[in-house]
């Protein structure tokens, strides 16, 4: 996969071929296979956060007490059920998980935090981060060239 057919996501394969050096079927039978590889995981459309009131972006922090298998199970379904988190990793360090998370305003934030991360079981502490300015957001990889060899 190279960094340009990273940028043209669900385009049709006809637009692809006048960016990439290749032909209509050979473009449509690489996107197919990148997809049946696992390389493709998905298609989207990326909105524009605050355009749509979500004024509010949140880096949270959260250590847990507790780490046994249902207890890691309910954190696990909660987390994944719940729109307003972006993204949640289990990292390494000081907090057992980082969460990004969108919110309208402050106190929609902090309804969040009441209602959803105070509950979640086996939590012992959070620490929010919140962004004062995005200067990078992006999901394109550092990509100059995928072979299969």
């Amino acid at each position: 996969m190279s960094d340009r057919e990273q940028t043209l996501s669900k385009v049709q394969p006809k637009t692809i071929r006048r960016s990439l050096p290749s032909s209509e079927a050979p473009c449509w039978k690489r996107l197919k296979r990148l997809e049946s590889d696992g390389m493709i995981e998905s298609y989207q459309t990326n909105l524009n956060r605050r355009e749509l009131g979500f004024g509010v972006l949140a880096f949270v922090q959260l250590s847990c007490t507790q780490h046994d298998e249902e207890v890691t199970a309910a954190f696990e379904k909660t987390i994944q059920s719940c729109p307003n988190v972006l993204s949640c990793h289990n990292t390494t360090g000081e907090a057992d998980y980082l969460l990004q998370v969108v919110a309208r305003d402050c106190d929609d934030y902090s309804r969040f935090v009441d209602k959803v991360l105070r509950k979640l079981p086996g939590i012992s502490s959070i620490r929010s981060n919140l962004s004062l300015r995005e200067l990078k957001s992006s999901n394109r990889l550092p990509i100059t060239e995928y072979s299969n060899g």
